[in-house]
């Protein structure tokens, strides 16, 4: 957790083993059931997009990955310039997802209405996590 005022801390159990809960981070087709479309691959460096509807394609880049761990990139390079950081730790039979979202620049009007609205949003898309997890695990 931090303490810093530029960064969103958001954290939820998920009732699924950690390999699960890494492929719903990291499977494109997955990832666009509880989020947002996008081409994302675990590999340091690969580039890619997510396509956040009424803001746009966002350009990223994978800057961490440690598999069923941690996953970090860059998000919305050239506009935003924050950076997602996806950890996963094992606990009892589940995972307790962290995400920090770092990086705002509050000073900008663009920055400070993008921290505020994730900041509401972020938690209501980790509760989506679960429910994709669940439909992809019975279809």
């Amino acid at each position: 957790m931090t303490d810093d005022p530029t960064t969103i801390h958001c954290e939820q159990y998920l009732a699924h083993p950690p390999a699960r809960v890494w492929n719903a981070l990291t499977d494109p087709e997955l990832q666009a059931r509880w989020w947002v479309p996008g081409d994302i691959k675990p590999i340091v460096g690969h580039c890619f997009t997510l396509d956040m509807g009424d803001w746009g394609v966002q350009p990223c880049e994978v800057t961490a990955v440690v598999p069923e761990r941690l996953l970090a990139y860059r998000f919305a390079e050239g506009s935003l310039d924050t950076t997602i950081t996806w950890r996963l730790e094992p606990e009892g039979p589940g995972t307790r997802l962290l995400l920090d979202h770092a990086g705002f620049d509050l000073d900008s009007p663009l920055g400070k209405h993008a921290y505020h609205g994730m900041s509401e949003g972020w938690p209501h898309v980790l509760n989506r996590i679960d429910a994709a997890l669940t439909d992809s695990a019975t279809t």
